[in-house]
């Protein structure tokens, strides 16, 4: 199995920033992705990658950015111009098959999932 940990997690307010982490070992995986999920509603796609390619939400493109560690495999998320409504748990995922560009965002796709670290903007 793939262990997750997720860190980074924080209080900020609007328009701050916010990096976030993801651990993944062992490296036995092909797509490692981010989701968020606020109260009362379903867990989003935020970004994902696997080798060459990329893919990011269509509303949140423009503010985060996505990147792994090549040493270590560590997966950031890169969150500036933070909003109210960017508050929710962020998780971090694994799956053992390429990301996918009509799979990537659908959180019922992936097998592994750390549990969370909590962003809070106001």
């Amino acid at each position: 199995d793939v262990q997750l940990v997720e860190s980074g997690g924080n209080s900020v307010q609007a328009g701050g920033s916010l990096r976030l982490s993801c651990a993944a070992s062992p490296r036995a995986y092909i797509c490692l992705a981010w989701f968020r999920q606020a109260p009362g509603k379903e867990r989003e796609g935020i970004a994902a990658m696997s080798i060459g390619a990329k893919y990011y939400a269509d509303s949140m493109k423009d503010r985060f950015t996505n990147a792994v560690d090549g040493a270590d495999g560590t997966m950031y998320l890169q969150m500036d111009s933070l909003k109210p409504e960017d508050s929710a748990m962020y998780y971090c995922a694994a799956r053992r098959v390429s990301c996918g560009s009509k799979t990537w965002s659908n959180p019922g796709r992936f097998d592994y999932w750390g549990e969370g670290t909590q962003v809070t903007v106001s």
